[in-house]
């Protein structure tokens, strides 16, 4: 059987995708601090009891799943938030976007007797129509509580992101995610992967943080899970990186429904929390011309 590499706390971005390079998985050992852990626990817990159990196979009929994270929890947007998170994704998935957004926040609690999912890629979720050749996930699963083979850790094929499509695994090439709550595994669209089976008496628990590539759809509706009355409250870092902003040069802008002439036409999202009239913001327009340039020959 295969085995996950581990990193320290201490590691750089740099330090998790060289291994994710070759693994398309990596954990990263006690991450979260003991503090912000018991935080998350405690502004999630109500929410999590209340979550009823899947409807069908995939989601789990003894599996719980919990979103709304940002608007729910201020000690999961400081997950959402990580530095060395943030850093590993933005370097993953800058070669095939011009910006990167968050693509869904859930709590996934396994309970006892709960059955091993499908294995999968999560790429799937755009119907396989995204080409292999663009990776357009990073995802995390911070754990809630300790993470083993008995209670569900998530399973994963090492190196399967460089599989074909169609071959199937075998129980050799199948490891787990086993590791400390506070912990995190970093893993990608194209690994391989599900819910373990637990067969311990006790849940297991784990945030599912993932970003995306700022042109495709998220996963979790961030618009409805985090509303315009909800995101005004949050930092504008944060407020992008849900999705207020805009995804490429001309994708996400807004026209206020106004009356005549009583406001503007066109104008980015982030318009919306600061009344200002501005352009898209950083180099979008310099950088796609230059690509659209480059396409055309000129």
């Amino acid at each position: 059987m295969p085995a996950l590499r581990h990193l320290p706390a201490t590691a750089t971005p740099e330090d998790v995708l060289a291994i994710i390079a070759a693994d398309a998985a990596v954990i990263i050992d006690g991450l979260m601090e003991p503090a912000l852990l018991d935080r998350v626990r405690t502004e999630l817990a109500p929410y999590i009891e209340a979550t009823p159990v899947g409807q069908d196979d995939f989601t789990g009929h003894l599996t719980t799943r919990t979103g709304a994270l940002v608007a729910r929890s201020p000690a999961c947007r400081e997950l959402v938030m990580h530095p060395l998170i943030l850093g590993a994704t933005e370097k993953f998935l800058a070669p095939f976007c011009e910006r990167f957004q968050l693509h869904v926040t859930q709590v996934i609690r396994i309970k006892p007797g709960q059955d091993a999912q499908v294995l999968h890629r999560d790429r799937l979720a755009w119907g396989g129509y995204v080409p292999r050749a663009i990776e357009p996930q990073l995802n995390m699963i911070w754990a809630l509580t300790d993470f083993t083979r008995e209670n569900g850790a998530t399973r994963v094929v090492p190196g399967s992101h460089l599989w074909e499509d169609g071959r199937t695994a075998e129980e050799d090439e199948i490891t787990y995610a086993e590791m400390k709550a506070g912990s995190v595994i970093i893993y990608t669209g194209s690994v391989i992967h599900s819910g373990g089976a637990n067969v311990s008496d006790g849940d297991r628990a784990g945030i599912n943080i993932t970003y995306s590539l700022g042109w495709l759809r998220q996963e979790e509706n961030q618009y409805l899970s985090c509303p315009p009355e909800v995101a005004a409250t949050l930092p504008a870092e944060l407020q992008r990186l849900i999705g207020y902003s805009m995804g490429s040069y001309a994708l996400g802008y807004f026209s206020p429904p106004l009356p005549p002439g009583a406001g503007p036409e066109v104008v980015p999202p982030e318009t919306l929390f600061t009344g200002e009239v501005r352009g898209w913001g950083d180099d979008l327009y310099a950088r796609v011309s230059a690509r659209a340039a480059q396409s055309a020959g000129a």
